[in-house]
Parts: C-alpha cells; sequence; structure tokens
C-alpha cells in the first residue's frame, strides 16, 4: 500500500502544471535604463543600452558606427520628457560610445551608453516615459539621481539595482523591472531625492542574459578544438537532459498521458524520439527565420504562438484521452456492474493494445472501450513538448553560422535534444513503472482505476493553462 499510495504521489506532482518563466528567452532582451536628474536650469538623462545576443546578431555586418548612429536616434525618439506639462527637446551631448561584451557562444553582445540634456527654467512637475520598442522583452528601468539646486521626490527608485546593466537580480530574471514612466515633483533644495526603495535592492545579482550558459560553452570548446568531440557531444546531452528537468518542457504532459493512456515503454520511447526530432526542427526553423525574415519577423514574436499551437494540440490530446476514459468507464459501468477493471487485471489478447481494446474481468468479462492511444495522439504529444526550441540550442546555432561551423553546431543541437528527450522518456518509463506497481499493489484497486481518469483531466487542465496564457501574450 505505501508503495501505490507514493506512485500516486509521483503521478500527481508530475501532472502538476508547467511553472511560468520555463523559457527566460534571455538572449533575446533588450535592456534599456534612464538615469535622470532634474536641476534648476535642465533635465539630463544618462541612456544604457544592454543587447543581448540574437538582437545583436541581426545587426551582424554594421560598422559600429551605424549601430551606434541607430542606437542614438532610438533614445531622441523614444525619450519623452515634460515640465510643467510643456514638452522639453532633449538634445545628444558628445561622448556616447558603444562596445560588443563577449555572449554566450562566443556571440557578441551590444553595449551603449549616451548623455542626453534638455533645458528647462525652475521646473515643479517633470515627467519621464521611455516609450521605445515597446514589445521587445527585456528589463526597463528608470532611476533619479540627484541634480543642481533642487530636492526632488520621485515615484521611481534613485538606486539602479543592475550596476548600469551589467548585472540583473537573479529573483527577477523571471519577472523583469517593467518601468517605462516616472512622476517628479521638484523644489528648490541641495541635490537631494525622496524615492521609494528599488525592487530588487539586496538580492544576489547575475553578470549573464539569462539563459543556459553552459550548452553554448561547449560549443565554444568544440569551436576552439578544446576537447574530445566525442566528450563534447556527451556534455550537451547532458545539458540537454540537465535543461529538460527545469519547469515546462513537457514532463507532466507525458507522465499524464502515459498514465491516461496507460501506456507501455514502447510508448514512451515513441515520445522521446518525437521530442527529439521536433525540437531539432524548431531550433533550426527559427534559425531560419533569425538569419533570413528578421527584419519583418522578431524571433521572439514566434514565442507565443508557438506556445499557443503547443497549448492547443495538448489541449486536444487531453479531451480525446478524457473522452476516451468516460466511455471506458461508461461500457464498463454496463457490462460490469459498476467496476469496469474487475480486480484491477488488463490482458491484452493479440491485437488488442495496438487498438485500444481492454480485457476487464468482473461481472460478464466485459470488453473496455479503446484508450484512446493512438499514433497521432503520440505525434501530437510529442509535437507539443518539443515544438519551443531552447533559446541556448538557437544561440548555438547563430554561434555556428557567425563562426563557418555551421556542421558542429548542428551535431551538438542534435545531441542537446537527444538529451532532452531522454529526461522526457525516463519520466514516461518512470511512471509506466509506477502505474504498474500501483495496479498491482493490495488494496489500491479503486486508486488504480480512478488513476487514468484523473491523469487525462490533468492533461486538459495543462493545455488550457498553456493555452490561456498563450492567448494573453498574443493578444498583448
Amino acid at each position: 500500500m505505501r508503495r501505490a499510495l507514493l506512485a500516486v504521489g509521483v503521478l500527481l506532482a508530475l501532472a502538476a502544471p508547467p511553472a511560468a518563466g520555463a523559457h527566460p528567452l534571455g538572449n533575446f532582451t533588450v535592456n534599456r535604463l534612464d538615469v535622470v536628474s532634474v536641476s534648476r536650469d535642465r533635465v539630463d538623462v544618462r541612456w544604457v543600452l544592454d543587447q543581448a545576443e540574437i538582437p545583436t546578431f541581426r545587426e551582424r555586418g554594421l560598422p559600429p558606427a551605424v549601430v551606434l548612429s541607430r542606437k542614438r536616434a532610438d533614445a531622441l525618439g523614444g525619450l519623452r520628457i515634460a515640465a510643467d506639462g510643456r514638452p522639453v527637446a532633449l538634445r545628444l551631448l558628445p561622448g556616447g560610445r558603444i562596445t560588443f561584451p563577449a555572449g554566450q557562444g562566443g556571440l557578441p553582445t551590444t553595449r551603449v551608453v549616451l548623455a542626453l540634456r534638455g533645458r528647462v527654467h525652475d521646473p515643479r512637475r517633470v515627467v519621464v516615459r521611455d516609450e521605445a520598442e515597446a514589445g521587445r522583452l527585456g528589463w526597463r528601468s528608470i532611476v533619479v539621481a540627484p541634480g543642481d539646486g533642487t530636492a526632488v521626490r520621485s515615484d521611481v527608485p534613485s538606486q539602479d539595482v543592475t550596476g548600469g546593466l551589467r548585472a540583473y537580480p537573479k529573483d527577477l530574471l523571471g519577472d523583469p523591472a517593467d518601468v517605462r514612466a516616472a512622476r517628479l515633483t521638484v523644489m528648490p533644495g541641495g541635490g537631494t531625492v525622496t524615492a521609494p526603495r528599488a525592487r530588487g535592492a539586496g538580492l544576489q545579482t547575475t553578470g549573464g542574459h539569462g539563459g543556459d550558459p553552459g550548452f553554448a560553452r561547449v560549443f565554444s570548446d568544440a569551436a576552439a578544438g578544446r576537447g574530445a568531440l566525442v566528450l563534447l557531444l556527451l556534455a550537451a546531452v547532458g545539458w540537454g537532459a540537465l535543461h529538460a528537468l527545469s519547469p515546462g518542457h513537457g514532463k507532466a504532459m507525458v507522465a499524464a498521458y502515459l498514465v491516461g493512456t496507460k501506456g507501455t515503454p514502447r510508448h514512451a520511447l515513441a515520445l522521446g524520439a518525437t521530442v527529439t526530432v521536433a525540437h531539432t526542427t524548431g531550433v533550426f526553423a527559427l534559425g531560419v527565420v533569425t538569419l533570413a525574415l528578421s527584419q519583418w519577423v522578431l524571433p521572439e514574436d514566434l514565442y507565443p504562438w508557438l506556445t499557443l499551437a503547443s497549448g492547443v494540440m495538448v489541449l486536444a490530446v487531453g479531451t480525446g484521452v478524457l473522452r476516451g476514459r468516460a466511455r471506458a468507464w461508461r461500457r464498463g459501468r454496463a457490462h460490469g456492474h459498476g467496476h469496469p477493471h474487475g480486480h484491477g487485471h488488463d490482458h491484452a489478447h493479440g491485437h488488442d493494445h495496438a487498438h485500444g481494446h481492454d480485457h476487464a474481468h468482473g461481472h460478464g468479462h466485459a470488453h473496455a472501450v479503446p484508450d484512446h492511444l493512438t499514433t497521432r495522439s503520440l505525434l501530437a504529444l510529442g509535437l507539443s513538448a518539443g515544438i519551443i526550441p531552447c533559446p541556448s540550442a538557437l544561440v548555438v546555432l547563430l554561434a555556428a553560422v557567425a563562426q563557418h561551423q555551421i556542421a558542429l553546431g548542428l551535431l551538438l543541437i542534435v545531441a542537446f535534444s537527444v538529451g532532452l528527450a531522454a529526461t522526457l522518456t525516463g519520466v514516461g518509463l518512470l511512471v509506466v513503472r509506477a502505474s504498474g506497481l500501483l495496479e498491482r499493489a493490495r488494496g489500491a484497486g479503486r486508486a488504480a482505476v480512478a488513476l487514468p481518469a484523473v491523469s487525462a483531466l490533468a492533461i486538459v487542465v495543462v493545455g488550457a493553462v498553456l493555452t490561456v496564457s498563450a492567448l494573453g501574450r498574443v493578444i498583448v
């Protein structure tokens, strides 16, 4: 009985909906910071941009001076400042600079620092808005610094928790700051600022853009000839397996599906193979978009649509499985007087399992209806679990293109996908084994009968959560 209860606990935990922020998309981000100071005769802004690997890759081939000119135009076009209800004209000060710090996989990032200034005369109310690139992912922050001859009260903090967009609070990577407006009340004073405490103050920071640098590091070592290729391939497999352990990579769906349909180890292996092919294909397809279509379609804009497609497929599969379990229950009640599975033993005869037929021992030896375990549903679930490519794998693909190591990059991505699928397959085999233990455990007959229906319902819940969440992002 204890083993049966343990199996139930494992299955219910795996059937929980995926956590938010499964894919942080750190390598897509465009991060901006405006440090504003108000003096009696001027408003100064220190404008900082930290652009991650993939947006930087889209500007490859452009001279630094051209990129800097574009960023200057972005700063002037996006910033809006009003003093006492009147617009403040901003101009760029000399000394703007652009650098390209190294990022993941040997790809560069972009860092720009500009100084802007606007003239005012004893302002009392100042409103600052940064409206540029409203749809882009990333950290957006406005902070206030002391000015000359003023006492400023602000509704945004005076503390920059990122150190000028050089480090980010680890606990906020999945929920970055999104401050695009500030309201300041200005009085004559001695250069003071009264402001609320900064969100993320005191938290441990990280210098990366999020995502998973381990896999990108494997590619960097392989491209530089450091280490044996077979060991690097094994490392890529390992990083893929570890990546799949993070929330939201289909473990709940695989577990619930195999329980709801009484799947076998063969079905768990088929799901793993489908995930491998789907994930590898998804990375290649998104790479093509980044390389050829990024002027019209931002790669990160496709993720909500991919998530929506995944959610719809999961919802359709779950609905089909739940319908099949309901039919089995009704048929069992009609032929088995309320006990569709008799003593909890199922016997497959001939091709019965391939066609989804259960031979139930009970009153009248009733035959249950199909469990809805079909090739189509297996493919749909595997596709839904692997269709959303991991950003770190896309970084490796783009790094391979930039360094003319395309064959090496593709090989490592396939290895990474195999590792990801291995974890999902392992989860599936564990669930199949746990289901068998539950059905053979004494006193667990009712749980063994109810668990497939509960698991089918869990698939529907997961699909509905994914679909609603993706719809919210697509509509916005």
